[in-house]
């Protein structure tokens, strides 16, 4: 999920009462909740970054390791405020293991979001590069937006007003979205069933079918699916139900593309990230591009075009 994302379920975990048990409590929250994405500076380079993201940041070491790191600083930043005589009075005394705590329970929110959608994640790296996709949300959600930061904004108000009950605005929020992300599960289950039986009865058993929620509208699905050396696409509508188009290509059979991917590291990382992956002949290069990121907004982000080695610029 994007960043915002990530720090508002920060925010509305300190609103439900765990800021009142340490101090530096809500900070330690929000950063802890996007402590894996320090993995985003590989962005520099390309589309070899699609193979870094969301990998070892995202795995079990350092999902053991990054929580402690954040603890010993937000220790030693209290440390060194007392000393200088910073330290504000109002701040609630650091309690070392309620911190550690806090800083595990945000930074484990982490992955649990990102799994949720379908642009994929390595939760075992690095014992294993296996991708892991929810296909429940859109990377950014609007209306998670919405509840979430709804949600922090009436709490932190109730609270400065000094309202007994500051906290129940944030539980109802996180209880809401909660509700949201589960419905969404079903509402992907639903969408990638009704697909799968209808590829069925067309001759396309056991094909791959993902079922990708767009932008705001929740109730609907855009379907890819591919299987037997073809791919297509497809939509889904609570109401209406699913539809799935015939099948194309996926150009992936070329014999060209085996060799020239080993000798072109955009190439190897974008098939290391790719689920869906497709090639077009276009002359004497090969586009890659996978079958969520086709729309042209995305595109251009993820395609690699590929050709032979000897027929690539120097440098």
């Amino acid at each position: 999920m994007d960043n915002l994302t990530h720090s508002l379920v920060g925010a509305v975990l300190g609103q439900m009462g765990l800021k009142r048990k340490t101090g530096l409590a809500m900070p330690t929250l929000i950063l802890a909740a996007n402590l894996p994405d320090i993995d985003a500076g590989c962005a520099i380079y390309g589309v070899e970054s699609l193979a870094m993201r969301r990998g070892l940041t995202h795995g079990p070491i350092a999902l053991f390791l990054l929580p402690l790191l954040l603890w010993a600083a937000m220790l030693g930043f209290d440390t060194w405020q007392a000393r200088r005589g910073k330290r504000p009075a109002d701040r609630l005394p650091v309690h070392k293991g309620w911190l550690l705590a806090l800083a595990y329970i945000g930074c484990l929110s982490h992955p649990a979001l990102d799994w949720l959608n379908n642009y994929g994640i390595r939760l075992l790296e690095p014992f294993s590069h296996r991708w892991f996709y929810g296909d429940t949300l859109f990377i950014v959600d609007l209306w998670i937006w919405i509840a979430l930061g709804l949600s922090v904004g009436l709490s932190l108000r109730r609270e400065r007003r000094g309202c007994a009950n500051w906290r129940r605005p944030a539980w109802i929020g996180f209880t809401a979205v909660c509700a949201y992300i589960f419905a969404n599960g079903l509402i992907t289950g639903r969408a990638e069933a009704q697909a799968a039986e209808l590829l069925r009865d067309a001759g396309q058993d056991g094909a791959l079918v993902v079922a990708s929620p767009p932008p705001l509208m929740f109730w609907k699905r855009d379907i890819f699916w591919r299987g037997g050396g073809y791919y297509g696409r497809g939509a889904f509508a609570l109401g209406a139900g699913a539809t799935v188009e015939p099948g194309r290509p996926t150009g992936m059979d070329d014999m060209r593309l085996r060799l020239w991917a080993k000798a072109d590291p955009a190439a190897r990382a974008f098939l290391f990230w790719a689920r869906m992956p497709v090639a077009t002949r276009d002359g004497d290069a090969i586009d890659l591009a996978d079958q969520r990121f086709m729309q042209p907004l995305a595109r251009g982000s993820f395609m690699v075009r590929v050709t032979a080695p000897n027929r690539r610029p120097p440098g």
